[in-house]
C-alpha cells in the first residue's frame, strides 16, 4: 500500500509500506480521510519522544471496513485502544487507561490506505455522513471533553462565561463553534496567525485577537480561559487573562517551558484543569454534532490528496495556510 511516512524531523514520505495484517479482534479498514492533528505536527518537528520514526502518523481517521463481519461498513475509528478491565476503564476514564494505545503513536497510524484498528473502536456512519466530515470526530471530541469538563466545575452555564480560547487550530476552533452552539455570547479567540484569524471571524462570528500587535487583553476578566496551544507563552497570557475563581483549561502540549503563576493560582482560587483526549462517550455525541450540522457548513476545512501530504505539513509548519484542519485523501 502507499503510505505517508514520518522517516526524520521534519520529514514525511509518501511511499509503498507492507499492507497491515489485522491481529485478534481487529479488523481493516480502508482509509477515505484521515485528518493531520497538532501532535502529528509536533513530531514532525521531532518534539514527541513517543513517536519514534519511521512511522505512519494520523489518527483522525475514517473509512470502509474491508474485513471479518462489517465488511463492506462505512465507520469512524476511535483511534484510542485501551484495557477496558482496569480500574480507570470501568469508572468511566478509560482515555487514561495505564495501558492506552493511539494509531500513529506507537501503532501505525492513518496517513496511509489501510489501518487496522480493534473491532470495538469502530463507530458507524449515518448514510448521509461524508467521510471527510466523519474525520472530524476526533478533534471534535477533544473539544467536547474539554467544555464538558469546564462545565462540570462552573457555576454557571458556559453561555453565561466570558471566555477566551487562545490557539485558532482545528481544537480551539471547534470549541469556539461549540461555545457559540451552545449560545456563549462573550467569545474571543487568540491566534498569531492573521489567516487563521480571519477564518476564525468568519466562521465562529466572534472577535479575534492578535496577541503580537493588539493591545493585551485586560488582566482578571475571563470566566473561561482555554489553552489549545500550550506553550509557555501561551501559558502566561492565559493565567494573566483569568479571573478571581476563574476556570483555566489546558489542552495544548507544545512544550513544557516556563513558569505558571503558582501565586495566583493559588491567591485567586483558579480552577485548574489538564485535558487529555477524550471518552468513547465523547467520540459518539461529536460524531452526532457533526452530522446533525451543530459545527456549520466545515468549509474551513482543506482536503488535499496523500501523495501531496509532505507538502501539507509544510505549509502548516510554515503558517501558508488559513485551513485550521487539513484532511488527506488516500
Amino acid at each position: 500500500m502507499k503510505a505517508l511516512v514520518y522517516t526524520a524531523t521534519n520529514e514525511v514520505i509518501y511511499r509503498d509500506e507492507p499492507d497491515p495484517v489485522p491481529g485478534d479482534g481487529e479488523v481493516l479498514v480502508k482509509v477515505a480521510a484521515s485528518g493531520i492533528c497538532g501532535s502529528d505536527m509536533h513530531a514532525y518537528h521531532g518534539k514527541d519522544a513517543r513517536r519514534v520514526p519511521p512511522l505512519i502518523l494520523g489518527h483522525e481517521v475514517a473509512g470502509t471496513v474491508v474485513s471479518g463481519p462489517r465488511e463492506g461498513t462505512p465507520v469512524v475509528i476511535n483511534p484510542l485502544m485501551t484495557c477496558n478491565r482496569c480500574t480507570l476503564c470501568d469508572q468511566g476514564y478509560s482515555h487514561l487507561c495505564a495501558e492506552r494505545e493511539l494509531i500513529g503513536m506507537r501503532l501505525a497510524g492513518a496517513y496511509a490506505e489501510y489501518v487496522t484498528i480493534a473491532e470495538g473502536n469502530l463507530i458507524e456512519l449515518p448514510a448521509d455522513m461524508g467521510f471527510v466530515e466523519a474525520s472530524l470526530t476526533e478533534p471534535t471530541a477533544t473539544a467536547l471533553h474539554t467544555l464538558n469538563l469546564a462545565r462540570i466545575q462552573s457555576s454557571r452555564p458556559l453561555a453565561e462565561l466570558k471566555t477566551l480560547v487562545i490557539g485558532g487550530g482545528a481544537v480551539g476552533l471547534l470549541a469556539a463553534l461549540l461555545l457559540k452552539m451552545y449560545g456563549c455570547r462573550d467569545l474571543v479567540v487568540a491566534e498569531t496567525q492573521k489567516a487563521r484569524r480571519n477564518s476564525v471571524a468568519e466562521h465562529v462570528g466572534c472577535r479575534v485577537h492578535d496577541p503580537i500587535n493588539d493591545r493585551a487583553l485586560a488582566a482578571d476578566t475571563f470566566d473561561l480561559v482555554i489553552d489549545a496551544v500550550g506553550g509557555g507563552i501561551t501559558r502566561k497570557t492565559a493565567m494573566a487573562a483569568i479571573k478571581p475563581g476563574g476556570i483555566l483549561v489546558h489542552i495544548g502540549l507544545m512544550d513544557a517551558a516556563g513558569e505558571l503563576d503558582i501565586r495566583k493560582l493559588t491567591l485567586f482560587e483558579i480552577k485548574l484543569l489538564g485535558v487529555y483526549c477524550y471518552t468513547p462517550a465523547d467520540v459518539r455525541a461529536a460524531a452526532r454534532a457533526i452530522e446533525k450540522g451543530q459545527l456549520g457548513d466545515l468549509s474551513w476545512v482543506e482536503t488535499r490528496p496523500l501523495s501531496e501530504g509532505a507538502q501539507a505539513f509544510r505549509d502548516l509548519d510554515e503558517g501558508r495556510t488559513a485551513a485550521a484542519k487539513i484532511v488527506l485523501i488516500p
